[in-house]
């Protein structure tokens, strides 16, 4: 018994190995950078996240200025979201080139509206519907709905916000017979979408890690707004990606559908 003793007391003191001390010491280093990295958004796993999806796009503007879409349809992109209007009145300059190329290179073409919480959202859809024209086959419109200026520090009032939308996706739904895809942030759709539109599609941002905590299904990821490609030459060097949940069948459930009715 005292034997025992003795030695687990020569067991309890026993110095650490040094190298041991140095290991832990260095994995607990490189673990806290790891951490204050990931914390401060200077890196970001979303790119080996992504990789587990089939269908790959872009969402572009005229920051991209002119754009070969057969190259970036070379590098693996099957789909793209391009910008038509924002707000009341404005219309992207290059949307018309880009409409017109992105198909000619056999990708899925979507456009989107970038909204204002400063015009009637009538006056919007109608804007988005005469710029775009028909759009049978094409993706389904989107809206892009998020914070811009100052309105983090000034939040529009949620109610005002969630009826505002509301009656611009309706006029959208009627016109193509299919819901709008609703891209937002996550800071926006924490603050303003959650509990409601739970049935339109959902696009979400988020460009640090994948887009867990929704409450329900998301069907497109922006998960990078710094990826660099070949094939454009605009003032921005960056352009968006994106991956859909699913597979090529099941993004062509997506497409707007052929009636007669769509003026």
């Amino acid at each position: 018994s005292l034997n025992i003793d003795r030695k687990q007391k020569y067991l309890y003191n026993r110095p650490m190995n040094k190298k041991r001390i140095w290991r832990n010491t260095l994995i607990l280093l490189a673990v806290a950078v790891f951490l204050v990295l990931l914390l401060g958004k200077m890196i970001r796993l979303n790119l080996l996240f992504a990789q587990q999806y089939v269908l790959d796009g872009v969402d572009v503007s005229h920051y991209q200025g002119e754009i070969d879409w057969e190259r970036l349809a070379e590098q693996g992109i099957d789909f793209a979201y391009i910008k038509a209007t924002e707000g009341s009145r404005f219309e992207d300059g290059y949307f018309a080139f880009n409409w017109q190329q992105a198909e000619e290179a056999g990708l899925y073409v979507g456009a989107y509206h970038f909204f204002s919480f400063d015009s009637e959202p009538q006056i919007q859809a109608e804007h988005f519907m005469e710029v775009t024209g028909e759009m049978s086959g094409r993706l389904v419109p989107a809206v892009d709905v998020e914070y811009y200026g100052d309105l983090r520090k000034k939040s529009p009032e949620k109610d005002k916000v969630v009826q505002d939308l509301e009656i611009f996706l309706l006029i959208l739904e009627e016109q193509y017979q299919v819901r709008p895809v609703i891209y937002t942030t996550m800071p926006f759709y924490d603050r303003y979408l959650r509990g409601n539109f739970d049935s339109y599609p959902l696009w979400i941002r988020n460009v640090y890690t994948p887009p867990f905590g929704l409450g329900r299904e998301w069907q497109f990821w922006q998960y990078t707004d710094t990826a660099v490609m070949e094939g454009y030459s605009g003032e921005e060097k960056y352009i968006d990606r994106n991956v859909f949940y699913g597979t090529e069948k099941d993004l062509e459930t997506y497409l707007i559908p052929f009636l007669n009715n769509i003026r």
